[in-house]
C-alpha cells in the first residue's frame, strides 16, 4: 500500500498509509491527544479530523489551547444552534452562523418572532443534541446538485449562498437532520460542546441590506469549561450595569430622538457640560503641543471626495450627494479635504513644517440601522481630528509625538491599560488600496520603526489598513477588561499627491509633503460612551456635571445653603441646591442615584460653624468641614484631575 510521510511540529516524521485520517494520526500519538483534538492543520490548511491525507505533509493538531481552537468550537456551536432551531421550528429558514470574538450567532428568516421562552426551548434542545453526540459529517456536492437539494428543502437563503459563493464542488455539513453549506472545519461531534448559553435575539437583514429579507439573529456563546462560561456571564451582567444607553437616560446626559432619526445624538445639559470639559482640556493640550485650531464646513462640493478617492473606496459609508445650483454637494464623512484646502490656500515653505491642524469637526457617515448602537456607532459625530503636513524626514518624529499624545490622553481620563495594533495592507488585494507598493512599504517601515524605537509592544494586523495608508491604533482597556478602539494615527502618502500639495524646500524647488491623520478620542460621542461605561456613570469630580450638591435640612437653613452654593460657584465648582420639600434621606438617595461626588448637608450646627456635613457618594458620611477648607480641597481635586480621592 502506498504511504505518506507526516511531519510533526517537533520536526520528527513518520510513515502512514496513504489516505490515513488526521484522527488516526492523533490516535497513533496517544489517546489523550485524540480526545482533545478539535481539528487539524495539514500542510498549513485547517481541516476536520476526518480529513484523509493523500500526500506528504506537515501536521499540527488544533486543541483547546491552540489560537484557532475556540473559533472552530464556536463555529460548531453555531451549527448546534441551527440544528436545534430547525428541529423545533420548521418554519425557520437558516441564513449564516459565524463565530465571533465573544461567541457565535445564527440568522433565521421566520415570520413569527422568537421569544425568551423560545430561547429556553432552543437551549434545551441543544443540550439534547449534545447528549446524543451527533457527528458533524462533511459531505460534498456538485454545485448544481447541491443547489437543487437546498431548493427542494425550501432553503432559499442557502440556495442564494450556494449560487454566489460555492465552488464547482462544495462542502456541506450534516448535524442530525440539519444540513448547512459550509467550508468548515468543525469539531468531530456535538458531544464535545459542553459549556454554552444563548444570550439574546435581535433583528438583522440578509447580507446587511435593509431592503432585503428581515432576519432574527440569535446570539450565544460557548467556552471549553463551565468556569470560563460563568466568568463571561458575570462580565455580561457587569456590562449591563454599565450600559451607557441606560445610564445616559437615567443621568440625563444624552438622548436619541425618533423624530430626528436614528444614530443622531442630542446632548442634554449635563452631558453638554461634560463634553465642554473634555473639549476644553483637549484644546488646551493641542495648543501646548503646537497645533493650530481650524474649523471647516459641514458640506462641500462632491468633487473634493472624488479627488480624495473617498467616492471610490468609501462610497457605501457616505450619505447621498445633494444638488445645489447645478452643482453636487456632499455632507462631509471626513475632515481631511477641508484641512487640505486650508494648507493649499497659500504657498508653504519648508521652514513652516510641520503644519499641524486640529479640528473638533462634526462628520456624517451612513451606518445601516442594524449596526447603530447608542453613542458607540452613530451617523453624526464629532471627531477630534488633526492632520499634520510634514517633510518625509519629519514623519517618524511626528508619529511618535502623536502616540505619546495618545498615551497622555488615556492617562488624563483615568485609563491605565491599552493595546496597540499596527494595521498594514493585504498584498493579495492591491486593488483595495491607493498608491504604489513602494510607497506602502516605506510607510509601513516608518510606523513599525517608530513603535520599535519607542519600545511599544504592538500586534501586527495585516489587511486592516485604510485605503490611503497604514495606521497605528491604540485601544484603551476599560474597568472590566474590554478593549475599545479610539485612537488612530494614520500615514497618508496618497492625498498630498492627489491634491498636488507642495512646499518649497531648502533647495528652492517644490516638494510634496507627507501627511499624518490623527484622532485621539476617536469621536467625542464614542469616547463619552466609553467614559460612562468605564466609570458606571460615576465620573471623577473634575468631569462630573454636578460636582457638589447642597442639601439644607429644612427651610430654616435655606438662606445659608444659598450662601454656600454661591461660594462654591464663585470658586468655579459646579454646584446645585436641592431644597425641595422632601425628606433629607430621599434627597440624598436621589443624589446618590445621580452619582453626585459630594453631598453637602447643612443644618443649624453647620450654619453656626460656617461649615458643611460632607457625604461622599462612595463612602458616605465624611464628617464636618469648614467651607473655607472644603472649597480649596475640592478645587485641588478638580485642578489635578484626580481619579481617586
Amino acid at each position: 500500500m502506498p504511504s505518506v510521510q507526516i511531519t510533526f511540529p517537533d520536526g520528527t516524521s513518520r510513515e502512514f498509509p496513504q489516505g490515513v485520517t488526521a484522527l488516526e494520526v492523533a490516535k497513533s500519538i496517544g489517546p489523550r491527544l485524540a480526545a482533545e483534538a478539535l481539528a487539524a492543520k495539514v500542510d498549513g490548511r485547517l481541516v476536520d479530523l476526518t480529513h484523509r491525507i493523500e500526500s506528504d505533509a506537515p501536521i499540527q493538531f488544533i486543541t483547546p489551547a491552540a489560537p484557532e481552537g475556540l473559533e472552530i468550537y464556536r463555529h460548531s456551536a453555531a451549527h448546534l444552534l441551527a440544528a436545534a432551531v430547525t428541529d423545533l421550528f420548521p418554519d425557520a429558514h437558516p441564513g449564516v452562523g459565524p463565530p465571533t470574538d465573544t461567541g457565535f450567532f445564527y440568522d433565521f428568516y421566520r415570520e413569527k418572532p422568537f421569544t425568551e421562552d423560545d430561547l429556553a426551548k432552543i437551549e434545551s434542545k441543544m443540550r439534547e443534541i449534545v447528549k446524543a453526540d451527533l457527528p458533524n459529517e462533511r459531505l460534498y456536492f456538485p454545485k448544481e446538485e447541491g443547489k437543487k437539494l437546498f431548493d427542494q428543502m425550501g432553503e432559499f437563503l442557502k440556495c442564494e449562498l450556494v449560487e454566489e459563493k460555492a465552488e464547482p464542488v462544495f462542502s456541506a455539513y450534516r448535524t442530525g437532520k440539519f444540513l448547512d453549506f459550509c467550508r468548515g472545519p468543525h469539531i468531530p461531534s456535538t458531544g464535545r460542546i459542553k459549556a454554552f448559553k444563548l444570550l439574546s435575539v435581535a433583528g438583522a437583514y440578509w447580507k446587511g441590506d435593509e431592503h432585503s429579507y428581515p432576519l432574527q439573529r440569535i446570539y450565544g456563546t460557548a467556552f471549553f469549561t463551565a468556569r470560563e462560561l460563568d466568568e463571561f456571564l458575570a462580565k455580561i451582567e457587569e456590562a449591563k450595569k454599565r450600559d451607557h444607553r441606560r445610564l445616559g437616560k437615567e443621568l440625563e446626559l444624552f438622548s436619541i430622538q425618533d423624530d430626528a432619526g436614528p444614530g443622531l445624538i442630542f446632548w442634554h445639559p449635563k452631558g453638554g457640560i461634560v463634553r465642554k470639559v473634555i473639549e476644553d482640556w483637549l484644546r488646551d493640550e493641542l495648543l501646548k503641543r503646537g497645533y493650530e485650531l481650524v474649523f471647516t464646513p459641514h458640506v462641500m462640493r462632491l468633487h473634493l471626495w472624488e479627488t480624495s478617492g473617498h467616492t471610490n473606496f468609501y462610497r457605501e459609508n457616505m450619505f447621498g450627494a445633494m444638488d445645489v445650483e447645478n452643482d453636487r454637494y456632499q455632507l462631509k464623512p471626513m475632515n481631511c479635504p477641508g484641512h487640505i484646502l486650508i494648507y493649499k490656500s497659500r504657498r508653504r515653505s519648508y521652514r513652516e513644517l510641520p503644519v499641524r491642524m486640529a479640528e473638533l469637526g462634526t462628520v456624517y457617515r451612513y451606518e445601516r440601522s442594524g449596526v447603530l448602537h447608542g453613542l458607540m456607532r452613530v451617523r453624526g459625530f464629532t471627531q477630534d481630528d488633526a492632520h499634520i503636513f510634514c517633510a518625509p524626514e519629519q514623519l517618524e518624529d511626528e508619529v511618535q509625538a502623536c502616540v505619546e499624545f495618545a498615551f497622555a490622553v488615556l492617562s488624563a481620563f483615568g485609563f491605565d491599560r491599552y493595546e496597540v495594533e499596527l494595521s498594514t495592507r493585504d498584498p493579495a488585494h492591491p486593488e483595495h488600496y491607493a498608491g504604489t507598493i513602494e510607497e506602502w512599504e516605506r510607510a509601513e517601515v516608518a510606523l513599525r520603526s517608530t513603535l520599535d524605537r519607542m519600545k511599544v509592544p504592538f500586534k501586527p494586523m495585516p489587511g486592516e489598513a485604510v485605503f490611503y495608508g497604514p495606521k497605528i491604533d491604540v485601544k484603551l482597556v476599560d474597568a472590566i477588561g474590554r478593549p475599545w478602539q479610539l485612537t488612530t494615527v494614520q500615514f497618508d502618502f496618497n492625498l498630498p499627491s492627489r491634491f498636488e500639495l507642495e512646499y518649497v524646500g531648502a533647495d528652492g524647488r517644490p516638494h510634496t509633503p507627507v501627511m499624518v491623520h490623527r484622532a485621539l478620542l476617536g469621536s467625542i460621542e464614542r469616547f463619552f460612551g466609553v467614559l460612562i461605561e468605564h466609570y458606571t456613570g460615576a465620573f471623577p469630580a473634575w468631569l462630573s456635571p454636578v460636582q457638589a450638591l447642597v442639601l439644607p435640612i429644612s427651610e430654616k437653613q435655606a438662606a445659608y445653603a444659598r450662601e454656600v452654593v454661591e461660594k462654591l460657584r464663585g470658586a468655579g465648582i459646579r454646584t446645585e441646591l436641592d431644597d425641595r420639600n422632601e425628606k433629607l434621606n430621599a434627597r440624598i438617595r436621589d443624589a446618590q442615584l445621580q452619582k453626585v461626588p459630594f453631598m453637602l448637608v447643612v443644618g443649624d450646627r453647620e450654619a453656626q460653624a460656617q461649615g458643611v456635613a460632607v457625604r461622599r457618594r462612595d463612602t458616605g458620611d465624611a464628617g464636618f468641614r469648614p467651607v473655607a477648607e472644603f472649597i480649596p480641597w475640592l478645587r485641588q481635586l478638580i485642578d489635578t484631575r484626580a481619579v481617586k480621592w
